[in-house]
């Protein structure tokens, strides 16, 4: 069952959220969701087309057949990890009810059956289509999270660093070179961090969705107002 989640009642409360996400345990979690996706994602991604890709070499052979279907079960656990992981880090709560496929590979109708099994298994395909939009998540997410904390961190040292010995800022056409302007640029990174977390708050969410929408079941909503 979904949860509704928290809407300001007022200006005051608006600000109050916006100022707050740095302080919420739910926006560390939704960070750790997004930088765990790009090394999860190529994991994920090489192991499949490497086993697909060498079942399908071999599939002239009866070895090549064990392999493919032994690469598509794959998909059965990485699905089910997904779905963990996001309960575990973004309190999204998907009811993955796939089950649990034989396999047996000992005679030629075993791997008849266990591929039966295997391709009528709709969590295979969900699995399957979870591992390339996974990889393209996992980059568009790490891609997010780094410039994103480039960027603020760099406005935030402005007043310690922009009268160093061979440093030089400039943002934009300006260059900083006075403590009024370096305070005026931290001031920006402030901003600049805030509204970051709560894009990439967005993001975990979106990803959130994307596995409960793929492995079906419902979801709770991802908010971290009341983990302050």
């Amino acid at each position: 069952m979904s949860e509704p989640a928290w809407s300001p009642s007022s200006p005051i409360d608006a600000l109050a959220q916006f100022i707050g996400v740095p302080f919420q345990r739910q926006t560390y979690r939704n960070l750790a969701y997004l930088l765990l996706a790009f090394p999860l994602g190529i994991a994920y991604f090489t192991v499949i087309t490497t086993g697909l890709s060498t079942g399908l070499s071999l599939v002239v052979t009866l070895l090549g057949v064990p392999i493919i279907v032994g690469t598509l079960a794959v998909t059965l656990g990485i699905g089910s990890f997904e779905a963990r992981l996001a309960g575990w880090l973004l309190n999204v709560d998907v009811d993955r009810s796939a089950p649990d496929v034989e396999l047996a590979f000992g005679s030629v109708d075993e791997v008849i059956e266990t591929t039966k099994r295997v391709v009528k298994t709709p969590a295979t395909w969900t699995g399957l289509l979870l591992v390339g939009l996974k990889f393209v998540f996992g980059v568009v997410a790490f891609t997010a999270v780094v410039t994103a904390g480039a960027m603020s961190v760099t406005l935030l040292s402005l007043p310690i660093f922009y009268d160093a010995a061979g440093v030089t800022y400039t943002v934009g056409p300006y260059v900083v070179d006075t403590l009024a302007e370096a305070v005026v640029g931290a001031g920006c990174g402030v901003v600049l961090l805030l509204v970051s977390l709560h894009v990439l708050n967005g993001l975990a969410r979106f990803g959130g969705f994307l596995t409960n929408a793929l492995l079906g079941g419902s979801t709770t909503a991802v908010t971290g107002d009341s983990d302050v």
